[in-house]
């Protein structure tokens, strides 16, 4: 288990890194387009390198906040349980996320899979959709494995009280 944790914490941080960069890069395209609108005029595909640079953002760093516990938990009525109900109860909801994330990361895959043998590009840039979307599967399978050593954890008696 142990090493699972290694390699989930590992991708995580790899892929928050890369997420950083493309919301610098994103940071940087707004102000230029902004500058530049006003000055000449404003950068070509403002608008696909955006929504590109968004997806991997945000299914990049997913992970991530899932393992900082960053994400918003309602919680009101499994506090009133005991500490061993609420110890089953969070690993049976990581084993749903788990399932459910692999799920919605095969999906885009065979999206991505449509993308690419169709040779759908965007229409100012003509930039192929398939890499970002496979992107965002992986990320997708990477938050399910970060559920998934949640649930290890919970059952093994050493989920971290956060």
């Amino acid at each position: 288990m142990t090493a699972l944790d290694r390699v989930s914490q590992f991708l995580n941080q790899a892929l928050m890194w890369i997420a950083g960069v493309f919301l610098i890069a994103m940071i940087l395209l707004t102000c230029a387009n902004v500058f530049l609108r006003v000055v000449w005029m404003p950068v070509r595909g403002t608008f696909e390198l955006m929504g590109f640079f968004g997806a991997i953002v945000t299914g990049f760093a997913i992970g991530y906040t899932q393992l900082k516990r960053g994400h918003i938990a309602v919680d009101i009525v499994v506090k009133g349980f005991s500490k061993k109900t609420q110890k089953i109860l969070n690993g049976i909801n990581c084993l749903v996320c788990t399932v459910f994330f692999c799920m919605i990361g095969g999906q885009i895959v065979r999206w991505a899979t449509t993308l690419w043998k169709c040779g759908e590009v965007t229409e100012t840039l003509q930039i192929v959709y398939y890499p970002f979307t496979y992107g965002v599967a992986f990320s997708c399978f990477v938050l399910a494995l970060v559920f998934f050593v949640d649930f290890l954890k919970s059952f093994a008696g050493k989920e971290e009280e956060k």
